[in-house]
């Protein structure tokens, strides 16, 4: 075999090897991808019962209810069509009405949603209030927010 001849060689099997490893990240990852849907979208497609989700949206204001033993059900809504959301655990400390949320759960009938985790979302305003009160004490702080 001549150099030229193991060059092409190299250069063959790189370009093989590397299609390969591409070709399984995606394949991968495509199985791994939990799609963001708003209720409206979530409503309008043709999504599977017992399929895994995402969802986020607004919590509706006085949905909240505390069943007891860290179970919680509230609604989601993007103010256009909501969906009702049941949930055993803690839920965050940002968690509350009228406030930002992303729902992961499973899709049931009757358009619910049984929740695994539920994450809360916050506006880049947001300040800790432990940490608020220490710059305002030192006078540092200058801003008004809600």
């Amino acid at each position: 075999m001549t150099a030229r001849f193991q060059r092409l060689l190299l250069i063959i099997f790189s370009l093989i090897f590397l299609a390969t490893a591409i070709l399984l990240i995606l394949f991968n990852s495509k199985k791994n991808l939990i799609f963001f849907y708003t209720p409206t979208e979530l409503l309008n497609s043709n999504t599977e019962i017992n399929k895994k989700i995402r969802i986020g949206g607004f919590v509706k204001k006085k949905s909240i209810i505390n069943k007891g033993n860290n179970e919680y059900s509230f609604i989601i809504t993007d103010l256009k069509n909501s969906l009702s959301v049941s949930y055993k655990g803690i839920l965050p400390d940002m968690f509350k009405e009228e406030q930002g949320a992303v729902i992961e759960g499973i899709f049931l009938k009757d358009n619910r949603i049984k929740a695994s985790t539920v994450f809360a979302k916050h506006d880049e305003n947001y300040m800790p209030a432990s940490i608020k009160n220490e710059l305002e004490n030192q006078k540092y702080w200058k801003k008004k927010y809600k």
